[in-house]
């Protein structure tokens, strides 16, 4: 026996079937099985790409919303005027309350001295003469000057220095400085003790309120008789006292009001003594 012959190991006649039926039934699947190849997988269509933006709103695409249409309220229908001419002449017109105010760095002077004086005479009526506004001091002098004021104090200055027989600049000097000064402490001593009063404000009543005194140095002065003199003086210093004292007292605490009107009274004596005293 050969080498080939004694290595090679004869199957069993059950394995050889097995092999065989397996390689009748690849054959038989390979000539009669299906000769159409199924198609690739179509690609995925391509995906819309999402735009990045940095800013923080996304722009949209509907269209804008239409206006809202803005409300003009009409304007209110004018007064009528009793001095319009239907049938002819110019048509006047008293308004006040509509349109800017009045330019007054263009106004004509005369303009402006009659209104500075027409002010001095209203706010004189409301001081110095009994009159409803005298009840409710705050509203009486919302529309203050000092006009006014400087015009009184330089007027009591000139009567004194007329009235004075020698020196008579230092006798305007004095009562110029002595009622300018006076009044600026009277001031300050009503706002230290917690007035509720505009500084500026005092000055003008204050100075309106000289206005009796005024008018008894303008008689003291015609009048030679030291009796009549002492008269006039003592009414006139009362009248201005009286001016005074519902302004400077509802200024301040009640408990404080003898702390307000003791140096008013004093300032209003003093000047009152000057009258009596020049010769």
């Amino acid at each position: 026996m050969s080498h080939s012959e004694r290595d090679t190991t004869p199957l069993n006649q059950s394995s050889q079937s097995d092999i065989d039926e397996i390689e009748n039934l690849i054959t038989a699947s390979v000539q009669f099985g299906p000769s159409t190849v199924l198609p690739a997988r179509p690609p995925s269509p391509t995906r819309a790409s999402i735009p990045v933006s940095t800013s923080p709103f996304i722009p949209s695409n509907l269209p804008a919303p239409p206006p809202k249409p803005t409300f003009v309220p009409a304007a209110p229908p004018l007064p009528s005027n009793p001095n319009r001419h239907d049938n002819a002449g110019p048509v006047r017109s008293n308004m006040t309350g509509f349109g800017p105010p009045p330019n007054t760095l263009t106004e004509p002077v005369w303009d402006t001295v009659k209104r500075d004086l027409l002010r001095i005479v209203s706010n004189l009526k409301i001081v110095v003469f009994p009159n409803p506004n005298r009840e409710d001091p705050g509203k009486a002098m919302r529309d203050w000057d000092l006009w006014g004021p400087f015009f009184f104090i330089v007027f009591l200055g000139l009567t004194l220095s007329w009235s004075a027989s020698v020196k008579k600049s230092q006798v305007f000097a004095v009562a110029f400085a002595l009622l300018a000064a006076g009044a600026i402490i009277l001031t300050l001593n009503v706002l230290l003790l917690g007035g509720h009063i505009i500084f500026f404000q005092s000055l003008s009543l204050l100075g309106y309120c000289l206005f009796p005194l005024d008018m008894g140095a303008l008689i003291c002065m015609m009048k030679e008789n030291v009796i009549m003199k002492m008269v006039v003086v003592c009414v006139t210093l009362g009248w201005s006292c009286w001016a005074a004292y519902p302004f400077m007292s509802s200024a301040v605490n009640p408990r404080r009001k003898a702390l307000a009107l003791y140096p008013v009274l004093l300032m209003y004596l003093s000047v009152a003594f000057l009258i009596i005293a020049i010769d």
